[in-house]
């Protein structure tokens, strides 16, 4: 049977992959009223991936036969000041789930839950290429800063991403 502060930490990271679905989609709401629909596009596909994430550990927790405790989801903020700020929070975002991801490996380590290590290296994996994605978009804003073309070259450009396209096998799961 898996430890007790294993389910719990398990169970807190399925409530943040959860809320951050959540705060994708708000964001995707925000570029959709600012006309940057490409921009929307990316960050919905974005909170579907963190959906997938959440789902991926709710289900490991059924299969190891521990009781998923589903949480309130709190109000998302409906303002990020631009476009640029959206993916500025949403590196942010992706870096604090890297280290989530990276304590609760080390807290399954310690408790020797091995197949816990086993389904978190697929996370970890993930979040190299999660945080990397978040840089490079939010980079590309900083270089095009307020041209009104290349702004839209780059909402062009966002808005070509397709679901699943730059995830592994594993998050269809």
């Amino acid at each position: 049977m898996l430890s007790q502060v294993v389910q719990n930490a398990l169970n807190d990271q399925i409530n943040y992959e959860l809320t951050s679905s959540y705060a994708y989609l708000s964001m995707s709401a925000y570029c959709e009223l600012q006309n940057f629909r490409g921009c929307a596009k990316w960050l919905k596909i974005q909170s579907e991936e963190e959906y997938t994430h959440g789902m991926k550990l709710y289900n490991f927790m059924l299969a190891r036969n521990c009781k998923v405790e589903l949480r309130e989801i709190g109000k998302q903020p409906t303002d990020y000041g631009s476009i640029v700020g959206v993916f500025e929070k949403a590196l942010e975002q992706e870096t604090s789930v890297t280290r989530r991801i990276e304590e609760l490996y080390e807290l399954a380590f310690k408790e020797r839950a091995f197949a816990e290590l086993v389904q978190l290296q697929w996370f970890i994996t993930e979040q190299v290429e999660e945080e990397r994605t978040a840089r490079d978009v939010v980079a590309k804003f900083q270089m095009v800063k307020d041209d009104p073309s290349a702004m839209l070259d780059l909402d062009r450009e966002l808005g070509s991403r397709t679901p699943g396209a730059d995830e592994g096998d594993a998050a269809a799961e």
